[in-house]
């Protein structure tokens, strides 16, 4: 589908929304409203929701065009929102958008092309089950950390896989800081404040347009710059999907549980945290300075990552 992130949600619209239909025609399989919203309000609701998830996906993706979605893209959507903490309700509102989402994009696929894609978005329901397990949704979420995040980088496949783990692991990125990075975000060296040792700096942009430092070892860096060098190219960039099933296969070698990518983040943000107090900060202070270092803003996101 071509189109802006609006227009492609107005057509899904159009196929889905059937202003006052009555409940019965909307749960008979063989009427033309079956699975339809008869709503004004709940299809807004849904299409603002659909609207983020375009607009993420053109901005983290890369993608334009909206039958292009597919598990993994709900997937990595409903867990970056689940990662702010959103209220139960609100997780609540996300999965019931992106189930329409997958009755509307069947529909438009079958009324649009001779052999219609089949969408299944049932990932979103074992998502929001674990959210509902406990009173807070940010409580919900199981450890991700890894015991021997070092090992797994070890029986990474490719150098490139190697080095994108690294600056998780050692900076807290999340993956879209380290699927794309250009020359000019390399920052050069500074002093870690915290530990007052020399440490490299590379800026990333990442959720939701945050721009910031991640700060990373040295020898990380050094291997990061010669990158550049050795094959004359200004941007380092990887495939999601690849690097992910690279993290599985290490995972299984090493006999770990893969948490992907993001168990890198989390294992450093426990790690930061042990590195703030052996610095002699205070608990709360550590939550705080992680918190920000981890693109986040309240120190509370942190206690997220530590399975409290």
């Amino acid at each position: 589908m071509r189109g802006s992130v609006y227009h492609q949600t107005a057509n899904l619209v159009k196929v889905i929304f059937a202003e006052g239909a009555k409940k019965e025609q909307r749960t008979d399989p063989t009427h033309e409203y079956y699975q339809c919203i008869a709503s004004y309000d709940t299809m807004d609701t849904y299409r603002r929701v659909w609207n983020n998830f375009f607009n993420y996906l053109r901005e983290h993706w890369k993608i334009k065009n909206c039958e292009l979605i597919d598990t993994l893209h709900v997937k990595a959507y409903f867990e970056y929102k689940i990662e702010y903490y959103p209220s139960k309700q609100y997780a609540e509102k996300i999965s019931s958008a992106l189930g329409k989402l997958e009755i509307a994009l069947n529909k438009y696929s079958k009324m649009t092309h001779e052999n219609p894609k089949t969408y299944d978005f049932n990932i979103r329901q074992n998502i929001l089950d674990n959210a509902r397990d406990l009173k807070m949704v940010a409580n919900n979420y199981k450890n991700r950390t890894y015991r021997i995040p070092e090992i797994i980088i070890k029986h990474l496949s490719t150098p490139e896989h190697q080095l994108a783990a690294s600056i998780q692991l050692e900076g807290g990125a999340r993956a879209e800081g380290v699927l794309l990075i250009k020359r000019q975000q390399l920052k050069g060296y500074k002093t870690d404040t915290i530990t007052q040792t020399k440490v490299s700096v590379i800026e990333t942009k990442e959720k939701g347009g945050k721009i910031g430092d991640v700060l990373i070892s040295n020898v990380t860096y050094k291997k990061l710059e010669q990158y550049f060098i050795e094959n004359q190219k200004t941007t380092f960039k990887l495939k999601y999907q690849n690097y992910e099933n690279d993290i599985i296969q290490a995972c299984q070698i090493v006999g770990e549980k893969s948490n992907g990518s993001h168990g890198f983040r989390w294992t450093f943000a426990q790690n930061r945290v042990r590195e703030y107090q052996k610095y002699s900060y205070t608990y709360e202070q550590a939550l705080q300075g992680v918190s920000w270092e981890m693109k986040h803003f309240r120190a509370s996101i942190t206690e997220h990552y530590l399975g409290i």
